[in-house]
């Protein structure tokens, strides 16, 4: 059975640091590139970040370029999420996807397994 499951979303302070992990579980980890998305309410769910199998190349939103840094363990089945100098507009429910293209997709239909998501919010 395949499973994603996100964990460390909190409510965090702006400028603050926070890292999501991902543990990846039922597939072959190493074989699918990895991603985050995030849904703020009211809003459409977004493109984050992505990472190659091999972890050698990564791919960020506009939004987050320079502030989070998206890696994985392959050795223990995991993605991470750091994500420094939060904004209130970082605010959302934060998912990981798994998809077996060898590219970096941000398209979210290309993405075939899907985590339950974890809350981040960032207070001002």
């Amino acid at each position: 059975q395949v499973q994603l499951l996100e964990s460390g979303g909190r409510l965090v302070q702006a400028g603050g640091p926070l890292r999501l992990s991902c543990a990846a579980s039922g597939f072959t980890f190493s074989s699918y590139t990895m991603a985050w998305f995030r849904q703020a309410p009211g809003k459409e769910r977004e493109f984050v970040a992505s990472i190659t199998r091999n972890g050698a190349y990564t791919y960020y939103a506009d939004s987050v370029k320079g502030r989070f840094t998206i890696s994985r363990d392959n050795s223990d089945n995991k993605v991470y999420l750091q994500m420094n100098f939060l904004k209130p507009e970082d605010t959302a429910v934060y998912y990981c996807a798994a998809t077996p293209r060898l590219d970096l997709p941000r398209n979210e239909m290309t993405y075939i397994h899907w985590g339950q998501g974890t809350q981040v919010t960032v207070s001002s």
